[in-house]
């Protein structure tokens, strides 16, 4: 046996092997190097275009680097979340997800993505619960007494969403589930008609952002029941929970993330994810936070991964236990 012959070859070995590890520190050192590209897969104004173009700007102060917000909206981000899975994986095309990416996916058997395989978490940004609210004049008062009726009256509540297969409509079809009830489910183009239905008396339980509903809570138009979520929300502070509410379990808010195509560098994700953490920690992004009522939720890119996961499975469930047949958005 040569051991020089045999060393000089396990070392050619290890330096081979270390070249993936060499280019990705260095294409880290050196990102970026132009635009980084923010997918919003919704239209421009909706609530997922504000904060990307928030943390657009923001990310870019904290970076030194220029970020774009592009809008490519379509069958409920499918087409935008299509358009970042097959993207270079190189850090510079991210998408700003919300609900829909893990709702749409579990729901929609011709999505034509994958939540998990086919993107690489990057970083939360924030979230937020939903609020239930039904009309004024209705006999419910809490959501114990809405899922009572509900019970006594199969069919006859009718609930409106913001479209089949979204989270407004999925968190439905989870009470409905959790509660042993039937509730008549309507979907609408978007939570404003439905809430103007529910006024005027024509449909009698909502869910929508709190931003969305605040003004007809205000002036006494619409009655809130409860938030989607385990805690109570910093806007609505005398709304319970749904734990208070005593349906203890539910547990849903609307979140905001990016992602990137699987591939993507981990240095890169970590550059990407240190300045989404420094960002949302910045005065002026909290108070904005703060109208929009949702909350900044930095973390690792394994968190957001492991959250992306439990809510995509959880709608799965959701999905299959009440036998949802949805074709399309």
């Amino acid at each position: 046996m040569n051991y020089k012959s045999n060393r000089r070859q396990a070392l050619s070995t290890l330096a081979l092997a270390a070249l993936p590890f060499v280019a990705n520190k260095a294409s880290a050192q050196n990102f970026p190097e132009r635009p980084i590209k923010i997918i919003v897969p919704f239209a421009p104004g909706a609530g997922t275009d504000a904060v990307a173009r928030l943390m657009a700007q923001k990310m870019g102060e904290v970076m030194g680097a220029s970020f774009v917000v592009e809008n490519r909206a379509g069958a409920s981000g499918a087409i935008g979340a299509q358009a970042v899975a097959q993207a270079a994986p190189d850090g510079y095309t991210l998408l700003l997800v919300a609900s829909p990416f893990t709702t749409v996916a579990a729901s929609l058997p011709n999505a034509n993505y994958d939540p998990l395989h086919q993107f690489a978490p990057v970083g939360m940004i924030a979230s937020g619960p939903l609020v239930w609210a039904t009309n004024a004049a209705s006999p419910a008062h809490n959501m114990k007494e809405m899922v009572a009726l509900a019970r006594q009256k199969p069919g006859d509540l009718n609930y409106g969403s913001a479209g089949a297969g979204g989270v407004n409509h999925l968190v439905l079809e989870l009470l409905k589930s959790r509660t042993g009830t039937y509730i008549t489910h309507i979907p609408y183009r978007g939570v404003a008609p439905a809430t103007m239905d529910m006024i005027a008396g024509h449909i009698q339980l909502v869910t929508g952002t709190i931003p969305a509903l605040l003004p007809f809570i205000k002036d006494g138009r619409v009655r809130a029941l409860a938030v989607t979520s385990a805690k109570r929300s910093a806007a609505l502070p005398d709304v319970p929970s749904m734990a208070e509410a005593g349906l203890g379990g539910i547990d849903v808010v609307n979140f905001f993330a990016l992602m990137a195509p699987v591939g993507t560098p981990p240095a890169v994700i970590q550059l990407l994810n240190t300045a989404i953490n420094k960002a949302v920690a910045l005065p002026e992004v909290t108070a904005r936070f703060k109208l929009d009522a949702i909350e900044a939720a930095p973390g690792s890119p394994a968190l957001l991964g492991a959250f992306i996961e439990a809510d995509y499975r959880a709608w799965r469930n959701v999905v299959r236990a009440q036998k949802l047949t949805i074709d399309s958005l």
